[in-house]
């Protein structure tokens, strides 16, 4: 196995699956134009759970996705497709759709033999089937042998990687990690070094819905996380990151995979390169609560710069965690004003969850998925619902609406529960 820390990693192919859009272009065009994921919650209805909005794909039709995408792959890998399909969750459902749109995306063949074994498959995310969980324990308690016989396999993390895995008929390493909301970073990061270090040519970067249960919901309201005091019955408005008014984040659906390569096979084939990832650094605050460190924050940026051999005022543009918390919004700009000194005034800042809620694990990879579309295109969405700009906020948020802004180097932010940060930086490919 060959290993070279100076190798180019480039994504050749994205996936997104939202509740405002499907696929990497209509997502672009609805964030530009200012359209929100978050509705009233569809697959509950109980009274007793505070909070009643967020991004919800419980009733997507996967269906009409898959027999959509059958008719674009090999009639083996469409056989192998729909029978994983049929009895997975719907996360999982989910995962694989949105993965072999991204391999399609990405133009790349289905084959075996070595190709097959240079390709691996990572997932950033854990617990990832809560409500799946819980409707069998529901039904369990009932009567025990009614419940999905399979639920001992398909409530295993694990489930992602072996069925993205499968259909795409990949034989590289596959496995799972997870770091909170930053979970899809860390895997990018897992990327890099399986490509840069481990023999492989490509990886399959998954980003998985997390889906959400109604006591999950109303657990982190009780915890103070999630908005539910306000906005119930405006849900566009719920998720308003530098706002006075914003009082916690907006869950949400959403899956997100990229296709990562090395630059040098990637260009043999001639494929086509949204963006090239300079460095990915992840950082702990030493601290399992999920209060934001700015100093470990501006820590993990500064070392990313570094690591990428970046300075501070190469920098265009920052794809912020912006959660919509009153804490964690001032904090995260407090370590960008740290990180970039002076030149942070001159950076360009939106907060991708003003519009599609908080996709948890999945969160750095769809918002990595609308940033890599905002460089290409050289126009920035908005960060919505900014009403009344916190007087905290000194730096340029991007509340006044869509911007054009040349990009050639951008920052994605990701903060997860539990101190954990990981930050990426990306670069256009010329």
């Amino acid at each position: 196995m060959s290993s070279d820390s100076r190798k180019r990693v480039v994504c050749t192919g994205m996936g997104v699956i939202t509740p405002v859009a499907d696929g990497h272009e209509p997502l672009l065009d609805a964030l530009l134009a200012g359209q929100s994921s978050i509705d009233r919650w569809r697959f509950f209805d109980d009274k007793r759970v505070y909070s009643k909005v967020g991004g919800d794909l419980s009733d997507y039709d996967s269906t009409a996705k898959l027999s959509g995408l059958v008719e674009r792959i090999p009639a083996e890998v469409g056989t192998r497709l729909r029978k994983i399909f049929r009895g997975a969750p719907m996360s999982t459902r989910l995962s694989m759709l949105c993965a072999v749109d991204a391999w399609l995306d990405a133009g790349l063949p289905f084959e075996g033999g070595d190709f097959a074994e240079r390709t691996a498959v990572i997932v950033g995310g854990h617990n990832l089937g809560e409500r799946y969980l819980i409707d069998n324990f529901k039904t369990f308690q009932e009567e025990p042998d009614w419940i999905d016989a399979h639920a001992a396999l398909l409530t295993l993390d694990t489930d992602h990687a072996g069925s993205v895995s499968e259909v795409l008929g990949s034989r590289g390493a596959q496995f799972t990690v997870g770091g909170a909301c930053a979970s899809t970073n860390i895997a990018l990061r897992c990327a890099v070094d399986e490509i840069r270090h481990h023999g492989h040519d490509r990886v399959v970067v998954v980003g998985p819905t997390f889906d959400f249960s109604a006591m999950g919901l109303h657990a982190m309201g009780l915890m103070g996380a999630i908005t539910f005091q306000s906005f119930n019955d405006a849900p566009a408005k719920a998720s308003r990151p530098y706002d006075t008014a914003r009082e916690g984040f907006v869950p949400s659906h959403g899956t997100a995979v990229l296709i990562m390569e090395s630059h040098e096979v990637a260009e043999a084939r001639g494929a086509a390169m949204h963006g090239e990832v300079l460095a990915v650094v992840a950082t702990s605050d030493g601290n399992h609560q999920p209060n934001p460190s700015t100093q470990g924050q501006a820590r993990t940026i500064t070392q990313t710069l570094r690591r990428a051999g970046i300075a501070p005022q190469e920098v265009d543009f920052v794809s912020a965690h912006a959660t919509s918390t009153p804490l964690g919004d001032i904090s995260e700009l407090a370590a960008i004003r740290e990180a970039f000194g002076t030149h942070a005034s001159r950076l360009k800042i939106n907060a991708p969850k003003s519009m599609l809620g908080h996709t948890c694990w999945s969160a750095p990879a769809v918002e990595t998925v609308a940033a890599l579309g905002q460089m290409r295109r050289g126009r920035l969405h908005a960060s919505i619902n900014v009403e009344n700009l916190d007087p905290a906020v000194d730096l340029d948020v991007c509340s006044d609406g869509p911007v054009d802004h040349e990009v050639d180097v951008f920052l994605k932010n990701a903060f997860g529960f539990g101190g954990t940060n990981c930050c990426a930086l990306w670069k256009r490919v010329r």
